[in-house]
């Protein structure tokens, strides 16, 4: 864990350092709110590349989905950046329930194009289900989330799409369709049907490429199911797991981080990202020690 420590010291943004500070139990949960807060709008949303790859300042989903990472991690602890949080989706929600993948950039420089060109107008599944499974994560300690209106329309939205889908559109929709099941399994008795029939689309060895990704850009079981001890990863076949902990293991560069395997936009970014990913890694790989 030194190099590791000593990696996020020398690379990683304030807020991944913050982070990494709590879940490996050296810092405290005041000090990752405390680094949040500074991408935080008036409004109540998040923006200023709190999403790596989503550099404009005015608060995106995108940003609400990392803002609820770090208020889970913080829990037990709540905060009060979250009713605030929830006031804000509620107000970006579209009249069918769900959330656009992005609002209007205003500074598009360095933000990537699925972000600048995405439709304001229409809902989309990936980024609903993504920012809703951690709410839902998040709403375990919180009861302000848990009771917030902007949840339970979310929910019902999600749990439309997902019965309305023959199959996912994509290999990520798939990834926050199953994170989001997951997360509503304990409360929405609809739930667990849709968790098994979705979870048949993840092949046996757990690896399942991303369209329009960079060669070889692909997620794997534990992107699929990170969590130990959640109903999601009894359908996630127990080879796969292990051969994907040796995976992570095993992508550990000599500096101590970790990279992601997909296309970042800016330098800036890519820096940021892996201490990002270091952050996810180290979490992974200390939620399954025996």
């Amino acid at each position: 864990m030194g190099e590791t420590a000593r990696f996020m010291t020398t690379h990683a943004r304030l807020l991944d350092r913050r982070r990494f500070d709590l879940v490996t139990g050296r810092g405290s949960a005041d000090g990752a709110l405390w680094a949040l807060a500074g991408y935080r709008n008036a409004d109540g949303g998040f923006g200023w590349a709190l999403e790596p790859d989503l550099r404009s300042p005015e608060s995106q989903p995108g940003g609400a989905l990392h803002a609820f990472e770090v208020l889970e991690e913080a829990g037990p602890r709540t905060s009060e950046l979250a009713g605030p949080l929830c006031d804000w989706l509620a107000s970006v929600t579209l009249p069918d329930g769900g959330l656009p993948f992005a609002l209007p950039v205003t500074e598009p420089a360095g933000s990537a194009p699925w972000w600048v060109g995405a439709d304001p107008g229409e809902s989309s599944l990936h980024i609903t289900a993504a920012v809703a499974a951690v709410a839902h994560q998040v709403a375990r300690h919180d009861p302000v989330v848990a009771g917030h209106p902007w949840l339970a329309t979310a929910t019902e939205f999600c749990l439309r799409r997902i019965g309305e889908r023959q199959r996912p559109e994509s290999t990520l929709e798939l990834r926050y369709a199953l994170s989001f099941l997951d997360a509503v399994h304990d409360t929405h008795p609809e739930a667990k049907a849709e968790l098994h029939r979705m979870a048949a689309f993840v092949p046996a060895d757990g690896t399942l490429a991303v369209e329009g990704g960079v060669e070889g850009e692909a997620l794997h079981a534990l992107d699929f199911s990170p969590l130990p001890d959640r109903p999601l990863r009894e359908l996630i076949t127990p080879e796969a797991v292990r051969a994907d902990l040796e995976r992570v293991l095993g992508q550990r560069r000599p500096d101590g981080g970790w990279v992601v395997d997909f296309a970042t936009q800016t330098d800036a970014g890519a820096l940021e990202w892996r201490g990002y990913a270091t952050v996810a890694a180290v979490k992974l790989l200390l939620d399954h020690e025996d």
